[in-house]
């Protein structure tokens, strides 16, 4: 059995420690003060869901975010549903029941004029992680901060090849690190080194399919991010380094969906104001 038909397996894990969803949602002008009138606050608040512009300490187990669109830049994956999204609702929780209930009563709430577009995935425990890569990409990583301090946020779903996923998990792994030649001299930096600059200034999180490679239709990762506006240009710099094939060659096997870059809100109502 090949492992494309057995499934992908990367070495890690299959422990699901979160499920998460963005709703994203395309509101008419027409339907704008009945969507806003919704009572997803309520929701919320029923199923316990922290908000996310007042994390706390770190990012809330149970958790939800309204996020307005700023802009939107296409990629090589045509998505109206994301591309056209007005607005995004992320809702996390360890129980995937508290997902499923959250975007099947935000539906029923909004009504049948409103046909939320869900991506969704998992958080599983690191795969290619060891004690320095560790202490190089995690161990400084910048922790969720309030709405206000970091107000920018960023969701970039990503697909892999079939080139990608016929690989074994040993040879994927070498894409995360720098290539040398057999003076020494570094190639390429790997997706790690080129994503440097974004460690410290930059909140990131990964959802993946619960298979891999993904369902046909679906996202092998939806990435999302935060960052103040002073370090919007270093982001927007990681993400030219991780598109730029000499650098990062894991790129060639790589397709984005649009870039979808909104400002973090306070309430449901803040979405509409």
């Amino acid at each position: 059995m090949t492992e494309r038909a057995m499934g992908v397996d990367d070495g890690g894990s299959r422990e699901i420690l979160r499920y998460g969803a963005y709703l994203c949602l395309n509101v008419t002008s027409a339907a704008r003060s009945s969507v806003a009138a919704a009572p997803i606050d309520a929701l919320a608040e029923r199923l316990a869901l922290t908000n996310e512009f007042e994390p706390g300490a770190g990012t809330p187990p149970n958790a939800i975010a309204f996020l307005r669109r700023h802009r939107v830049a296409p990629a090589e994956i045509a998505d109206d549903g994301l591309a056209s999204a007005d607005a995004l609702v992320h809702v996390a929780s360890a129980r995937e029941a508290t997902v499923a209930e959250f975007c099947a009563e935000a539906a029923r709430l909004l009504g049948p004029a409103m046909r939320p577009v869900h991506l969704r995935g998992v958080v599983r425990p690191t795969s290619f992680t060891g004690n320095a890569m560790h202490e190089f990409a995690y161990a400084h990583q910048l922790t969720q901060r309030p709405g206000e301090v970091t107000p920018n946020a960023f969701l970039i779903p990503w697909i892999k090849t079939p080139e990608w996923w016929a690989k074994d998990w040993m040879e994927r792994h070498t894409y995360f690190l720098p290539r040398y030649d057999d003076a020494g001299k570094m190639v390429s930096e790997g997706h790690a080194l080129a994503a440097e600059a974004g460690v410290r200034c930059v909140t990131r999180r990964t959802y993946r399919s619960e298979s891999h490679p993904a369902p046909a239709g679906s996202y092998d990762f939806v990435n999302y991010f935060e960052c103040a506006d002073a370090d919007v240009q270093t982001f927007l710099g990681v993400c030219a380094a991780l598109r730029d094939v000499a650098k990062n060659p894991e790129r060639r096997f790589v397709r984005e969906g649009p870039m979808w870059h909104g400002r973090r809100m306070a309430s449901w109502a803040g979405l509409f104001e």
